[in-house]
């Protein structure tokens, strides 16, 4: 017994012994997370002050400088067993305290960890860490939250003031930091700024709006009677389905109108619509003082029919529309809006509040990006890995159990960085469309922008290979082992970004997802008439333009040893094997190639359209080379960089080209140039409202009279080849930085406004393309600018005295436009973009607000805040300020 109890004693001791460096651990971990950390950008001209951007290695010799700053307000912390893991989506050049270093993970999280040379964080003090990054941070969005620490046999915790959406809580404004080259043109919207930019916005009187349809209809006679439907509406739709009438009623509840007396009819009457009307969502309206009468080319027709009598009604007052008749139909067959969940999950009652908006504004194509490098999205029978891994981060360096964390997720899968729909959500969500008469397109994305696939896909090899099952281990499997490809992807993810497109596994897998999904479609039923196969950035960035070798270095680029790089599969002995066969001629062209198989499973699954973003189909001839009836390509060259020339390229080989060019309708871009603002930038500074709405999507060139390019510059477009005219257009939203379905719904709207208004409606002011005719920003004048000022003026002011307010009985979290603001002999004058919203102001830094009136404009002194107010008076813009 003696031996027993000392045994048991030993190993009692040894134990507590092992769990003392845990636990240190843990205490370490436990007090940098209650470090203050505060990140600062201090020089976007790193390369013009002393920084040898190039040596470093930058893309294009460009990079910035900012400090990351730790305050420790609690006891000193020596212990080197530590490190801080960030997300960046700038990779990390240098470190200029040789107390720390900086070591690139994966995708954009890095590692900050101490060196040998390392003294400890002495309490009560800041430690301040100089960083060089590439390129620039112009918006605060640039910097990520949730910086987390951790060590060895620790748990890991978020650093606390990182733990927020409020990323003013850690970073610094970056004021003064808004150009990204000393010459950049861009005007900053400060209140002053924004002032003078919606002065020539005048508001209009409620008479001169009367009858007004969002989208405008083809032709449209507006009567002199008024319609009361405050004791209701009495629908006779035979022509719609069940799901779509209950659409239409939850609509006209929404905007307070009940079932009642006063008489709507619709009837589908094909044979009724001549020339140009006969296509798909046509309809002919009759508003008068006894009954509507709506006909309807099909059951879009109907449907749209309707929308347009819920489109006059006002959000609060009477429930009063103009008697009127329209004859209207849809300018594009493809009316669309792109959300990516891939990157940050966005939830189902957030998409089901985005079809009803499409619904009431005549959009009528969801392309649902289910999937790319930072997660899957959708449960696939038969692949639980895909949603058990794919769907989900966490911090697992080994990623068995997840993906690593990205984009500001942190360290646990309990927020947007991971989630996915069920099959049942799925369905719930194709159903909800169809009421709606949208149809959704999922994308897979492929063979780029896969990553959260690959992992997945390893982790079943592995598991299936432990079980001794070799051939079901490899049914799937994505990555060829014998590929040691060195490579980078866009996104800064090595070779496991990439599914390998010549194994038969990686066919196997397309065939058994789209399968899947086709499925679901059926038991929505529906059929699956559009597979998006994605396509895109099939790239090694470091063998792109703005590099070059170290040993013949050209300037202005970033010097690298591109001896080592690779490009993507190059070294796959299957990819190889199928260049020595004749297969395909060499790896650039895989991409392409594998569109084509791809194509040749979506015919086989009786789909009749695949669509693609148009550079993973860059080296088909044209698109006879597919399987299917039809292929669409999103066309997403920015228009300056010669997407005015190049769009007439994929038309011209028989392409369907939906019109998505970053410039102009990429929603997850800023909405004005502030610092303040969110979103990326690389294809253009700003979009708002009244670039969209001024956007010519069937005439490429004439943009350059009506916009300034990424540096706030004039430019030149024309064409000289033939245009056979677009098939759609479509505004995408991306969420690298868009994590929540506030953010979301903030960066959509009211700009889904003013693509809804271009994709339904060609303006008289948008002129005909002609092949040879040039456009110079500043010196050619053929646009009617004047009669595109007098349309914007219209919307802008249908947007700010009816829309947002509809907006605001739907729950949705829409941009509210930061007013203009100027003192001018003492007296505050202020404005908005869109007129009949509501201006207050403070003159004590905010404590009270008061109601700004234009015809008694206030006397003030000293610094005076300004800010928008919803219509529902529940929320209000960020605020601004201007001084006396």
């Amino acid at each position: 017994m003696k031996t027993v109890r000392l045994t048991l004693l030993a190993s009692a001791v040894l134990g507590l012994m092992g769990s003392l460096p845990a636990q240190a651990s843990q205490s370490t971990v436990d007090a940098i997370s209650q470090f203050h950390l505060n990140y600062a950008v201090k020089d976007n001209f790193a390369a013009l002050n002393g920084v040898d951007c190039a040596k470093l290695g930058a893309d294009w010799a460009s990079c910035s400088k900012a400090v990351v700053t730790l305050t420790n307000n609690g006891e000193a912390v020596t212990d080197k067993d530590w490190a801080i893991y960030f997300h960046s989506i700038r990779p990390i050049l240098d470190v200029a305290n040789d107390q720390f270093k900086v070591t690139h993970i994966m995708g954009d999280l890095h590692k900050l960890e101490p060196t040998e040379k390392f003294t400890g964080f002495p309490a009560k003090q800041s430690v301040e860490i100089p960083v060089i990054n590439e390129y620039w941070q112009l918006f605060v969005t640039d910097v990520l939250p949730r910086w987390y620490v951790t060590a060895d046999g620790a748990t890991p915790k978020v650093i606390a003031n990182t733990d927020s959406e409020d990323l003013s809580q850690f970073v610094t404004p970056l004021t003064g930091q808004w150009k990204r080259t000393p010459d950049d043109k861009n005007v900053l919207m400060t209140a002053e700024a924004r002032f003078d930019k919606n002065s020539d916005v005048k508001a209009l009187n409620l008479q001169a709006l009367r009858g007004q349809i969002v989208p405008t209809p083809r032709e449209v006679s507006v009567h002199g009677q008024d319609v009361d439907l405050s004791n209701g509406v009495k629908l006779a739709l035979p022509g719609l389905s069940a799901a779509s009438l209950e659409a239409v009623k939850a609509r006209f509840a929404l905007l307070g109108v009940k079932e009642g007396t006063y008489p709507v009819r619709g009837e589908i009457a094909s044979d009724k619509f001549e020339g140009d009307e006969p296509v798909s969502g046509a309809y002919q309206l009759t508003i008068g003082e006894k009954e509507t009468v709506i006909t309807g080319y099909d059951e879009a027709g109907v449907f749209y029919g309707l929308q347009s009598v819920l489109s006059l009604l006002p959000a609060e007052g009477p429930l009063k529309i103009a008697t009127l008749t329209a004859t209207d139909a849809p300018r594009f067959d493809y009316r669309g809006i792109h959300l990516d969940v891939g990157r940050n999950f966005h939830s189902k009652e957030a998409v089901l509040r985005l079809l009803d908006q499409m619904a009431a504004y005549k959009l009528n194509k969801f392309h649902f990006h289910l999937s790319d490098d930072e997660g899957w999205r959708i449960e696939i029978p038969g692949l639980p890995e895909l949603t058990d891994i794919g769907s989900k981060r966490c911090h697992d360096l080994s990623e068995k159990t997840c993906l690593l964390p990205q984009l500001g997720s942190g360290p646990g899968s309990d927020n947007t960085g991971s989630g996915y729909f069920t099959r049942a959500d799925y369905i719930e969500i194709l159903k909800y469309a169809k009421a709606r008469q949208i149809e959704v397109i999922p994308e897979i994305d492929m063979p780029a922008h896969a990553r959260a696939a690959v992992i997945a896909m390893e982790a079943r090899y592995e598991k299936l290979m432990k079980e001794g099952k070799e051939q079901e281990a490899n049914q799937f499997r994505l990555l060829d082992p014998t590929d040691t490809s060195n490579t980078t992807g866009v996104q800064f993810y090595n070779r496991t970004g990439y599914l390998n497109p010549c194994l038969n596994s990686s066919r196997n897998f397309v065939d058994k997802v789209m399968g899947e999904i086709q499925q679901m479609h059926k038991e929505a039923g529906l059929t699956l008439n559009t597979w998006h196969f994605g396509g895109d950035e099939a790239k090694n960035i470091y063998l792109g333009a703005g590099y070059t070798d170290k040993k013949n270095p050209e300037a202005g680029k970033g010097i690298i040893d591109q001896s080592n790089q690779d490009k993507p599969w190059a070294k796959s002995q299957a990819c190889q094997a199928m260049i020595k066969a004749g297969k395909v001629a060499d790896v650039e062209h895989l991409s392409s190639y594998f569109g084509v198989e791809v194509s040749k499973l979506v015919k086989a699954h009786g789909i009749n359209t695949m669509q693609a973003w148009q550079d993973g189909l860059k080296d088909a001839k044209n698109a006879s080379e597919f399987a299917t009836d039809h292929v669409n390509v999103n066309f997403w060259d920015t228009l300056y960089w010669g997407g005015f020339d190049s769009v007439n390229d994929w038309a011209n080989k028989g392409f369907r080209v939906v019109v998505s060019n970053p410039d102009y309708v990429y929603l997850d871009f800023p909405n004005e140039v502030h610092p303040a603002e969110s979103g990326y930038y690389w294809g253009t500074r700003f979009s708002d409202e009244r670039k969209i709405f001024s956007f010519a999507p069937d005439n490429m060139p004439q943009n350059a009279e009506t916009s300034v390019d990424r540096d706030g510059n004039a430019f030149s477009a024309k064409s000289d080849k033939p245009w056979p005219g677009a098939y759609g257009l479509s505004a995408q939203l991306w969420s690298e930085v868009v994590r929540t379905d506030d953010q979301m719904e903030y960066m959509i709207y009211p700009r889904m406004f003013s693509v809804a208004e271009r994709a339904w409606h060609r303006a008289a002011w948008e002129q005909d393309y002609q092949a040879g005719r040039e456009y110079k920003g500043g010196e050619t004048h053929q646009v009617d600018v004047n009669a595109l000022h007098k349309d914007w003026v219209r919307f802008a002011n249908l947007l700010g005295s009816r829309e947002l307010a509809k907006l605001d009985k739907a729950g949705v979290n829409y941009r509210l436009p930061v007013p203009g603001a100027r003192v001018v002999e003492g007296k505050l004058e202020a404005n908005t973009s869109f007129p009949g919203m509501v201006v207050e102001y403070s003159t004590d830094g905010g404590k009270n607000w008061q109601r700004y009136n234009d015809s008694a404009r206030p006397q003030v002194s000293g610094e005076v805040q300004v800010r928008t107010v919803s219509p529902d008076g529940k929320r209000m813009s960020r605020v601004d300020n201007v001084k006396a």
